[in-house]
């Protein structure tokens, strides 16, 4: 699958309503959302335990710092339609409902059809730097299979746009995703 893929934030609950957060990359194929989580993954159990799950399209990149950071609670409200919940930062949400899988040892595929959706404030545009902590966030998930000088020199990078168009929010992301890289490599030197 090569189709294009968007940076959202997807909710799911446990089968006793505990909620998750996490990032992904989202395909739209046909009208329907594809997801593709790499085992082991809470999304996944959730999503096949439930049969839903809520797409949340936002700008405030702190969510996706925070959440490969380790910093997985974020304020929710409930979803309309199905059963689980929606980030309260969300400009717009879609909630969905499980219509296919295919498995895999490695990355399964789900295919989930929108039941509703709703707007919740407009999309005014992105700044550079929330661009620069979106791409630090992929990072810093990958920060066990990547070089260190290949993270280094990214982030040299990324840090012109933080420098140059980062407010609050993106600071303290960007701030976050620093230190998690500090501490990855203090945990490999010991």
């Amino acid at each position: 699958m090569n189709d294009l893929i968007y940076e959202a934030v997807v909710t799911t609950v446990s089968p006793i309503g505990t909620p998750h957060v996490a990032p992904m990359g989202i395909r739209y194929v046909q009208g329907d959302v594809v997801l593709m989580p790499f085992k082991p993954s809470t999304t996944l159990d959730n999503i096949v335990a439930t049969g839903h799950a809520v797409l949340n399209l936002l700008t405030d990149v702190r969510v996706l710092a925070g959440c490969v950071t380790g910093r997985k609670q974020w304020p929710v409200l409930p979803a309309e339609q199905v059963p689980g919940v929606r980030l309260q930062t969300a400009l717009r949400h879609v909630e969905l409902q499980l219509v296919g899988q295919q498995p895999d040892t490695e990355r399964p595929v789900l295919r989930l059809r929108p039941v509703h959706e709703a707007t919740h404030a407009p999309f005014i545009g992105m700044n550079r730097a929330q661009a620069a902590v979106l791409e630090g966030a992929v990072l810093v998930s990958r920060l066990r299979f990547l070089p260190a000088d290949k993270i280094d020199s990214e982030m040299q990078y990324l840090q012109i746009a933080i420098d140059k168009t980062a407010g609050p929010d993106e600071r303290e992301a960007w701030g976050w995703l620093q230190q998690a890289i500090a501490q990855h490599r203090q945990g490999q030197a010991a």
